[in-house]
């Protein structure tokens, strides 16, 4: 059986991963357009369309971190990658850098409540 060792994920890491995508993109939207015409106040709208919005956020920024991080540390632990490698690693770290910062992002803003209803119930309470 013949093997290659590359850096980029091969169809058994990359397949799930592209699947995950295509289902969250597909949730994503159709939990948009589910929003959309539904009725509702404009806030509450607001606040639904950036939880799910930064939901599929942090399965892309995830996936991407993923993949980064293993494509540069295959790339820095070669030796014969060339020019080519040396250019695929520095278009990947900022990449990952980007994966890195949005995913937290994304996490922080599914999870913390939103002010605008802290001042909502203080105005309901008034």
């Amino acid at each position: 059986m013949t093997e290659s060792a590359t850096p980029w994920p091969g169809f058994y890491y990359s397949l799930p991963m592209l699947v995950s995508l295509a289902v969250s993109t597909v949730a994503c939207g159709w939990s948009l357009r589910r929003i959309a015409t539904r009725p509702g106040d404009e806030q509450s709208r607001r606040d639904r369309t950036l939880a799910i919005v930064a939901a599929w956020g942090l399965v892309v920024s995830s996936s991407l971190l993923g993949v980064a991080s293993t494509v540069s540390g295959a790339l820095m632990s070669t030796t014969c990658d060339g020019t080519f490698g040396t250019v695929a690693n520095w278009a990947v770290w900022p990449l990952g850098l980007v994966a890195l910062i949005m995913a937290p992002w994304c996490l922080f803003t599914i999870a913390s409540p939103r002010a605008t209803r802290a001042k909502k119930a203080k105005a309901d309470r008034s």
